[in-house]
């Protein structure tokens, strides 16, 4: 299994056989796991992808089940288990 790697920034195209891009808006992006990555923070496989470059973001619902964040830079990624 491939863990994400977050060590230098995170670019999805590195991962773009493994992920599968559910929605995108402007600095957001949505992504399904296809391939059981593993997850930058906990080394467990996640469902659930939601990438942003944006300083302030508001979800309209809670997953259901654990969550992990992991930060670059530049974005914060929270992956849902």
């Amino acid at each position: 299994m491939t863990r994400l790697d977050v060590s230098d920034g995170f670019d999805v195209h590195d991962y773009r056989t493994k992920l599968k891009l559910v929605k995108q808006d402007r600095g957001t992006m949505y992504l399904e796991n296809r391939e059981d990555c593993l997850c930058p923070a906990c080394d467990r496989p996640f469902e659930r992808l939601f990438v942003s470059e944006q300083s302030e973001v508001t979800f309209n619902s809670a997953p259901n089940g654990p969550i992990c964040l992991a930060r670059t830079d530049d974005q914060l990624l929270v992956l849902t288990h």
